[in-house]
C-alpha cells in the first residue's frame, strides 16, 4: 500500500539511512523473525520501526530482542530476568490496522510452525519507545481485515475486563474500548467497502479503541478467549482476530455461568438489558454475535469452513494448546479438560453455553 516507502522517505528527509525487511507474514513464524534479526544485525540500526498490523509489530519486537540479546531463542530461553533492551536500539511502532494494539502491548506473539503452537514473549521492556497512531493509515483496509482486526479490539477489551488481573486502572480503558467498537466498527466496515474512505471519524475512533484496549491488556491480561483463539488460528490457519472473536461470545457465557458478576457489570456499562449474571451473559454474547454478523464474521467454527470430522480429530490437540497457553491461567474461571472440550464442541455447532 506504499506505507513503507512513505515512512522511509520521511526518515531519509531527516538524514537517516534506512533499510527495510518486508517479509513478515500473518501469524509470523520463528523462521521469519530469525531472518529479520539477521538483517538487523548486519545493518546495526539505532532505531527499529515496526510498521504494519500486529504481525509486523510483534515480529519487530522479537527481532529487537534478538538484536540486543543474540543468545535469545523464543520458546527455549529463560528470560524471566531483565532483558536490557535499549542499549543498541529503540523501537518505534506505527499500526496500519485498528486491531491488535501491539503498538503499546508488552508482549510479542510468534508462531512455532514446527511444533504447531503460538509463543507469547512477555516483557515490560517490549513497550515501544515511541508510538505513532495515524488513523489515515487504516483508511484503505479491505472490509474483511477491518472486521477481523476490529473484532480483535473487542476481545482485548472484554478479556482485559474479565481477566483475574483486572484492576481499577484497566477497567475504564477496557469499558471505553468496548463501547467504541460497538459504535464505530460497523461504520468503519461499511466505509472500507467504498472506493474511497469517507468516514474519518469511524477510522479515528477505531484506531483509538485499538490502542486503548492494548493499554488495557498490557496492565491486566488477556484470558481464555485468546487461549482458545490462538489454538484455532494455529491449527486451522485462520486469521487471529477472526478466531479470538469467534471464541468471545462462548467465553462470555462460560464466564457468566460461573457467577462472578463481572459480566453483569460490563453488560450494564454497555447499556445492555440484564437482571443478573446469567442474563447478562446471554445479552452480551448475543450483542457480540450480532456485531459479528453485521461485519461478516462467522459465529461458529462450522461457519468458518472447518470440516466437522477434521475438527473432532483435532479436539485433543486444541485442548492441549489452550491449556498450555499463558492466557488461560489468568482467566477468572478456568475450565478443566472436559469443560474445554465441551466449549470447543459448542463453538463448532454455534450452541449457547449452558454449563
Amino acid at each position: 500500500m506504499g506505507f513503507t516507502e512513505l515512512v522511509s522517505a520521511h526518515l531519509r528527509t531527516a538524514g537517516l539511512e534506512v533499510v527495510y525487511f518486508a517479509e513478515v507474514e500473518p501469524e509470523p513464524s520463528l523462521q521469519t523473525v530469525a531472518r529479520g534479526a539477521k538483517e538487523i544485525h548486519e545493518f546495526a540500526p539505532h532505531w527499529i520501526v515496526g510498521l504494519g498490523g500486529g504481525s509486523a509489530m510483534d515480529a519487530a519486537k522479537a527481532m529487537w530482542i534478538m538484536y540486543e540479546r543474540p543468545e535469545f531463542q523464543p520458546g527455549q530461553t529463560d528470560f524471566s530476568g531483565r532483558l536490557g533492551l535499549g542499549t543498541k536500539a529503540r523501537l518505534l511502532t506505527i499500526p496500519t490496522t485498528a486491531g491488535t494494539g501491539a503498538e503499546v502491548t508488552i508482549a510479542a506473539v510468534i508462531t512455532d510452525t514446527v511444533e504447531g503452537r503460538k509463543l507469547e514473549i512477555p516483557s515490560r521492556e517490549l513497550m515501544a519507545t515511541l508510538v505513532i497512531v495515524d488513523p489515515a493509515l487504516t483508511a484503505n483496509l479491505p472490509p474483511h481485515i477491518t472486521a477481523d482486526t476490529g473484532m480483535d479490539v473487542l476481545t482485548h477489551a472484554v478479556d482485559g475486563y474479565l481477566s483475574s488481573w483486572h484492576n481499577d486502572f484497566t477497567d475504564g480503558l477496557c469499558v471505553k474500548a468496548a463501547e467504541m467498537v460497538f459504535k464505530y466498527l460497523p461504520r468503519a466496515f461499511v466505509d472500507s467497502g467504498a472506493a474511497e474512505a469517507h468516514d474519518s471519524e469511524a477510522r479515528e475512533k477505531m484506531a483509538s479503541a485499538a490502542t486503548i484496549a492494548g493499554l488495557g491488556i498490557s496492565n491486566s491480561h488477556i484470558a481464555l478467549t485468546h487461549a482458545i483463539g490462538h489454538s484455532l488460528s494455529v491449527v486451522f490457519h485462520r486469521p487471529h482476530g477472526r478466531c479470538v472473536a469467534l471464541a468471545l461470545p462462548y467465553f462470555i457465557e462460560f464466564e457468566a455461568n460461573g457467577g462472578a458478576n463481572r459480566v453483569a457489570d460490563l453488560t450494564n456499562f454497555l447499556r445492555l438489558p440484564a437482571t443478573d449474571e446469567a442474563s447478562a451473559g446471554k445479552a452480551l454474547a448475543g450483542a457480540v454475535q450480532d456485531l459479528m454478523r453485521s461485519v461478516g464474521e462467522p459465529v461458529s467454527v462450522a461457519e468458518m469452513g472447518v470440516d466437522a470430522v477434521e475438527y473432532e480429530t483435532c479436539l485433543e490437540h486444541l485442548c492441549d494448546l489452550a491449556l498450555g497457553d499463558t492466557a488461560i491461567v489468568i482467566s477468572a474461571r478456568m475450565p478443566d479438560v472436559d469443560e474445554l472440550t465441551k466449549l470447543y464442541r459448542h463453538m463448532y455447532a454455534g450452541h449457547a453455553v449452558d454449563f
